[in-house]
């Protein structure tokens, strides 16, 4: 398989929120830790990404919402035959392979694993594990406004009323969002094995970059408008290396002047046990835009 991704990946996708809410709460909040520190958890990273796959690269996204005729979210077993027609096996054991055989066919699947709970029950450690991202940037504003719908409220008591309903909305003032991720192609290695098919490609990788580069872009909607992709950080390891790098999450800083440095990141790149395991190093960013500095020795710098 001359077309096999056997390297392992560690690196961070910075996200920059202007005036936005990159992922709110079920309060329609900014998430924030409880020293007030706002944050955005995995799932929204990934649903962009997601989104990217399906709506740009045509891609068959298997862990996505989708509706019936009647409107209504299809469940997981109603997905399985959307893709792939009707699945029908008495032997439990064989509709299991069946079914993993199926889903890892999907890009989704392959990258961010899944758990079915359907008519079986399947788990899939997903080769890209990304974290929660927090915000590095020096300040954690948010701000609430007013907002009218023009409709009035039908549970208001006075049927005279004809005040239209108000609601209010939220958002971060500025963040700069910092997810921290890892690639390790083994992870799915058992269960490629066990269903003859082929693992990760470098094919699977380079959609993985682009939807890491400009998905949260792309998915613009009223509430996360000015959320937008700002840098991606790839390090490629020697495909027989062992190195486990730590978090990059901690190792950004953004001050007031909104420069991202990446000191720290260089300076652990830089150790002789570490530059000897590297293949390469990728620097994404809008250079007209984002001011980076310390870029890591090396890293290859591209517009994102």
């Amino acid at each position: 398989m001359t077309n096999s991704f056997n390297n392992r990946v560690f690196g961070c996708a910075i996200i920059k929120s202007i005036n936005s809410n990159y992922n709110a709460d079920f309060s329609h909040q900014p998430r924030t830790l409880p020293n007030g520190t706002v944050y955005a958890t995995d799932k929204v990273l990934k649903y962009s990404v997601r989104n990217y796959w399906k709506k740009v690269l045509n891609e068959k996204v298997f862990y996505s919402k989708s509706l019936d005729e009647s409107m209504s979210p299809r469940t997981l077993d109603e997905t399985l035959e959307l893709h792939f027609g009707k699945i029908e096996n008495s032997d439990k054991n064989k509709l299991r392979l069946e079914i993993l055989k199926k889903i890892l066919t999907c890009l989704d699947v392959r990258l961010f694993g899944g758990t079915y709970a359907g008519k079986t029950n399947i788990s899939i450690h997903g080769t890209c594990q990304i974290t929660h991202g927090v915000n590095r940037f020096d300040e954690n504003v948010i701000y609430s406004e007013q907002i009218m719908s023009p409709f009035r409220n039908p549970s208001e008591k006075n049927a005279d009323s004809t005040m239209t309903t108000l609601g209010t909305q939220s958002k971060l003032q500025e963040g700069h969002y910092v997810h921290h991720f890892s690639v390790n192609p083994r992870n799915i290695e058992d269960d490629i094995k066990r269903v003859g098919i082929e693992g990760l490609s470098s094919s699977d990788i380079e959609k993985l970059k682009e939807g890491l580069r400009k998905g949260v872009s792309y998915y613009d909607s009223a509430a996360k408008s000015g959320t937008e992709n700002e840098l991606l950080l790839w390090v490629q390891l020697r495909e027989n290396s062992k190195l486990v790098l730590p978090s990059f999450v901690e190792l950004v800083t953004i001050g007031e002047d909104k420069t991202i440095d990446l000191s720290a990141i260089k300076t652990l790149l830089e150790k002789d046990h570490i530059k000897s395991e590297i293949e390469k190093i990728e620097v994404y960013y809008n250079k007209g835009i984002t001011k980076v500095s310390n870029v890591p020795t090396g890293a290859v710098e591209h517009e994102i």
